[in-house]
């Protein structure tokens, strides 16, 4: 019996892409027919430039025609075993009903081989297509812009990516070797009794075949509708798990763990009652599947039945129909799991394929140039940028840091000084002017040399979690281990490495928690040595830690940018009062600028900002 188990965005010249929200993409994925995301996964299990799938594929295709063929054939020698028995039939059964019992087993067995070794042939492509559309969709996600991904929920969105893999490999296993397979037996089974028996034999079981997919069809229709609002809730409460995991420590800060439960309770209670109308739905389903089922197999038999009596029919036959009308109901069960589930399937991976149609609002221009650095001047000029078209965050800044040069932008919250960071590394592209490196519009160049050239510093380092080592040689993937441990020196956390009992293995848990502020710090700071770029953008490096552990950051942050062109961005004064150069951020322009001590005695607004921040450290 059955059980449970879009288009793009559009993007104008300047026009931020808005992503596509989850309950947009289910839409999307509803208005997907079936065959576009079939034509989707072909190239995957017949891809051009690999000969050897194809062929596995063929084989594969072959020995599923010769399992149906034998499968079809078996119950002819289970009628001529019986008929034999029963001492009727033709002389044809002189062979004798021993004989003809083992060759219906050794049908059964050579059914059964071919069927193994379909899977077998077909094991390979399968996996391999699962590979290569996980990396693809993996690929493309962190090809999507800042903008995407700082609007969507990490859970939900890896949900929709597990959910959609899962829905490709349940369309591997089963439309190819269930469905196809399904067919082609009711097709032989057909002709069977069509030429052995009567037309009105196979007039039945076609209808009793035509009104169970009809109603299973029709039902699934419904219950995909139950399923999509469950998956809505599953992917609700999920989101809200993960959420709340990765802030555990703000849940324990605010000893919110009683709220937290509450609204995962909530989320679960959503999906309890979803669950519930989908097991009624499916109780419904099967109950109205054995009726259309049972109906067709009586009437059938009963025909048989009366063949037999009036002796138009062996005993024999009799048994091969009621063997057929088995062999059929078998599969005519499967069928109603297997299309719930490819319907499901394809709702789940039209909303994957929704990710991999959402257009990535950064990309190389094409013949993108490589950035050729050769002093790490950087150049904004008249540069306008806003997150939302009613709020501009930039409003025309023009501003040369020279080559070796530290320039520091500060500011006070909001005016525009983290948004000059991100335009640089082009996690967005400016709507006015043009940001330059050395004279190269960063839009012109690709954006895998652009990153090479910049190591960043953020406020708050995140780290893998892995040993020390390996987020330190994150920085460069193929750096030996005294390349490693000399950027670790320079960072000044080799020695607090090697006081550790595991040193350099040592794990640094989820996010980096177990290592401090400063320690996670030096670790970023080490992986961007390690990096060894031309320009180092420190975006509030040092904000949020305490004064002693900031002073020490700092000296080693002097150290990293001995040749180098550093920007600073940076909301407390003293960490910039070094600089050759500052920069005085106000409602996205720029009002001052000048060395500390210039600044200071021109009595503006950076003497303001300078002497609030001391009094407040007073």
């Amino acid at each position: 019996m059955s059980s449970d188990t879009a288009s793009p965005a559009v993007k104008g010249p300047n026009t931020p892409t808005v992503p596509l929200t989850d309950e947009q993409l289910a839409d999307q994925a509803e208005r997907q027919s079936a065959l576009r995301v079939l034509r989707k996964v072909a190239p995957y299990l017949w891809p051009r430039d690999m000969p050897w799938v194809k062929r596995r594929v063929v084989w594969a295709m072959v020995a599923l025609v010769v399992s149906k063929l034998v499968s079809v054939a078996t119950p002819l020698f289970y009628k001529d075993a019986v008929d034999a028995l029963a001492g009727e039939g033709t002389p044809m059964l002189a062979l004798g009903a021993v004989s003809l019992t083992l060759a219906y087993g050794m049908a059964r067995l050579m059914n059964v081989g071919f069927q193994q070794l379909r899977d077998a042939v077909f094991a390979r492509v399968g996996q391999r297509a699962l590979r290569m559309l996980a990396l693809e969709t993996f690929q493309h996600i962190h090809k999507l812009s800042m903008r995407y991904h700082i609007t969507r929920k990490t859970g939900g969105l890896s949900r929709i990516i597990e959910r959609g893999v899962k829905g490709v490999d349940f369309l591997l296993r089963f439309l190819l070797f269930s469905i196809g397979p399904l067919i082609l037996e009711l097709l032989l089974i057909a002709i069977v009794l069509t030429v052995l028996f009567d037309v009105w034999y196979t007039a039945v079981v076609a209808i009793t075949i035509a009104l169970y997919v009809w109603f299973t069809f029709a039902v699934t229709e419904w219950r995909v509708k139950l399923r999509r609002q469950m998956n809505d809730q599953d992917t609700d409460a999920n989101q809200k798990a993960i959420d709340s995991l990765l802030n555990y420590e703000t849940v324990k800060y605010f000893g919110a763990e009683a709220r937290e439960a509450e609204r995962y309770d909530t989320a679960m209670a959503g999906y309890e009652e979803a669950a519930i109308k989908t097991n009624y739905s499916l109780a419904f389903l099967n109950f109205g599947q054995a009726l259309i089922i049972t109906a067709g197999l009586v009437g059938v038999m009963v025909m048989a039945a009366i063949g037999v009596q009036n002796g138009s029919l062996t005993v024999g036959d009799f048994v091969m129909v009621n063997a057929y009308m088995i062999q059929i109901t078998v599969p005519l069960n499967f069928l109603g799991t297997v299309y719930r589930e490819i319907r499901q399937a394809l709702v789940d991976m039209g909303q994957m394929f929704g990710l991999l149609e959402q257009p990535a609002e950064i990309t190389d221009k094409p013949g993108a140039a490589n950035l050729k650095v050769t002093g790490g001047r950087i150049t904004l000029d008249d540069v306008r940028f806003g997150y939302d078209p009613d709020r501009q965050i930039l409003k025309g800044v023009s501003l040369e840091a020279q080559p070796g040069e530290t320039v520091a932008i500060v500011g006070s919250t909001g005016s525009g000084k983290s948004t000059i960071g991100r335009l640089l590394f082009r996690f967005y592209d400016v709507q006015g002017g043009a940001l330059r490196i050395d004279g190269q519009d960063i839009r012109e160049v690709t954006q895998d040399s652009l990153h090479r050239a910049i190591g960043v510093v953020p406020q708050d380092t995140v780290l893998f979690n892995d040993t020390i080592r390996y987020n330190i040689a994150y920085g460069r993937e193929n750096a030996t281990r005294e390349e490693i441990e000399t950027a670790a020196r320079a960072a000044q956390i080799h020695d607090f490495i090697l006081s550790l009992p595991q040193g350099y293995e040592t794990a640094v848990g989820e996010r980096g928690l177990k290592l401090s502020g400063g320690e996670k710090q030096r670790v970023g700071i080490a992986r961007t040595l390690l990096k060894d770029p031309p320009i180092l953008l420190l975006d509030e490096a040092t904000s949020a830690l305490d004064s002693d552990t900031e002073g020490e950051i700092q000296d080693a942050l002097r150290r990293a940018g001995q040749g180098r062109t550093v920007l600073t961005i940076a909301h407390r004064l003293s960490t910039v009062a070094e600089a050759d150069r500052i920069i005085v951020l106000e409602k996205g322009e720029i009002v001052e600028q000048g060395t500390h001590e210039a600044l200071l005695a021109r009595q503006g607004r950076y003497a303001q900002l300078w002497q609030r921040q001391q009094s407040d450290e007073d």
